[in-house]
């Protein structure tokens, strides 16, 4: 349990968090965000083109198109970075050997 809880916290450190990723991503939430804003748009289509189900696109974007709850939070979610570089002041990478 121990070691179990330790890896865990290591590849929390590296960025990794696990579990079933999102099928809605911030491009998927940006296509549905514009279609919906156009009359006309039918949603059982646009949820095939996307592959999310209805539940999921109202979930996130609601019939005018303006953002949900939940879809606010999946575009202020950050990916961590693969390797911090380190910067100087002025934002310009440094190089170590």
């Amino acid at each position: 349990m121990e070691r179990t809880k330790a890896g865990l916290a290591f590849a929390r450190a590296r960025g990794r968090n696990g579990g079933r990723p999102f099928k809605m991503t911030a491009a998927k939430l940006r296509l549905a965000q514009a279609a919906m804003g156009q009359p006309g748009t039918k949603v059982g289509e646009l949820c095939a083109e996307l592959g999310v189900t209805r539940q999921t696109l109202y979930r996130h974007v609601d019939p005018n198109g303006a953002l949900r709850t939940d879809g606010l939070s999946l575009l202020a979610r950050r990916r961590a970075p693969a390797a911090s570089v380190p910067t100087t002041p002025a934002g310009q990478a440094t190089r170590t050997s």
